[in-house]
């Protein structure tokens, strides 16, 4: 299976995260990607290829174009402004509010934020752009007629909305992938997202698409992250009415139960006709995972990569969330090596 993979994710270091109250080191770093790439060649999957460089010609269809003018500007125009921190905004336009971008930067940060966790750094917009370049570049190898394959995007994507960033996320790749493939011929995409954090970016930029089906299985936003998307009767509008599945699930869900929403997914997935699966691969589902709450073993992720490739599509892996435990890598290898069984 071919792996993409840029050095460029390096290029975001952010050394603060607003979390419990205090700026923390963040959960999100470069060791994630670190461990990933390590851990997937030891378990064999050595074709490490550098993405092809890609414009925002895709990234235009699926998000605002000012918003990623924010995202290339944001980081200078906070310097400019003469702040000495990493850029975290301190206003945001809740409830009954005037929905205007402010020309001041730290306005316009609140403007686009969808939480305030993630601060913006020299060089985010850079490692953004690799990412999507990952995911674009595993696309056209699915085109190419390959069935599958990993782009390992850091930073990753599925919180990031058509005008919104958060949640570590800034450009979202799951639905940059499938608008590629539709681009390039495809008539039906799925977009599959096993994170335990509820793909609430995708959900936003998807919701009234009729030729992208999206389904997340996720931790219940009762209680998590991202909080205010992600319940069972957020099924779509408009032309995707009924294509969009959310599956949330109470704190200490393990593989049964978890599997049985996979299944459901899987089968609504086929029903819907796609002629490929992008999955959103989050392994924050795991056990030990130090900000989430289900309850997957490590062979636990074997399973999932079989259940995914029992559909017979084409599949493309992206890299979201897991934190902070070495296992996040063989659990990734082990997805892989599920779809390749």
């Amino acid at each position: 299976m071919r792996v993409f993979y840029s050095e460029d994710h390096k290029l975001r270091d952010a050394k603060t995260e607003l979390h419990g109250g205090q700026l923390v080191k963040p959960f999100e770093g470069p060791f994630r990607a670190e461990w990933i790439l390590a851990a997937v060649r030891e378990e064999g999957f050595t074709d490490v290829v550098a993405p092809e460089h890609h414009g925002l010609e895709t990234a235009l269809k699926v998000h605002d174009a000012g918003y990623l003018d924010f995202l290339k500007t944001a980081w200078d125009r906070w310097v400019a402004a003469g702040y000495e921190g990493e850029a975290i905004p301190t206003v945001l336009p809740v409830r009954r509010a005037r929905q205007i971008v402010p020309k001041d930067i730290d306005g316009a940060l609140g403007y686009y934020a969808n939480a305030i966790e993630t601060s913006i750094t020299n060089g985010t917009y850079e490692a953004a752009l690799a990412a999507m370049n990952c995911a674009l570049s595993g696309a056209d190898w699915l085109q190419e007629g390959n069935r599958s394959c990993f782009s390992l995007c850091r930073p990753p994507g599925h919180h990031a909305g058509i005008d919104l960033y958060g949640g570590y996320c800034f450009i979202n790749n799951a639905a940059v992938a499938a608008q590629r493939l539709l681009d390039h011929g495809a008539r039906k995409v799925a977009v599959l997202d096993v994170d335990f954090h509820h793909g609430n970016g995708t959900q936003d930029i998807l919701y009234e698409r009729g030729d992208i089906f999206f389904a997340s299985l996720h931790g219940d936003p009762a209680d998590a992250f991202p909080h205010f998307w992600g319940y069972a009767d957020e099924t779509g509008a408009g032309a995707g009415e009924g294509l969009n599945a959310n599956y949330p699930l109470p704190p200490g869900t393990a593989w049964e139960a978890w599997s049985a929403a996979l299944a459901d997914a899987l089968a609504r997935i086929k029903a819907f006709g796609a002629e490929a699966i992008v999955v959103s691969l989050g392994v924050d589902t795991f056990e030990k995972d130090p900000i989430s709450f289900f309850k997957l073993k490590t062979p636990d992720y074997i399973r999932m990569g079989e259940r995914i490739a029992e559909t017979g599509l084409p599949v493309l892996v992206l890299m979201e969330g897991g934190y902070g435990v070495p296992e996040i890598g063989l659990n990734v290898a082990n997805v892989l090596k599920g779809l390749e069984a």
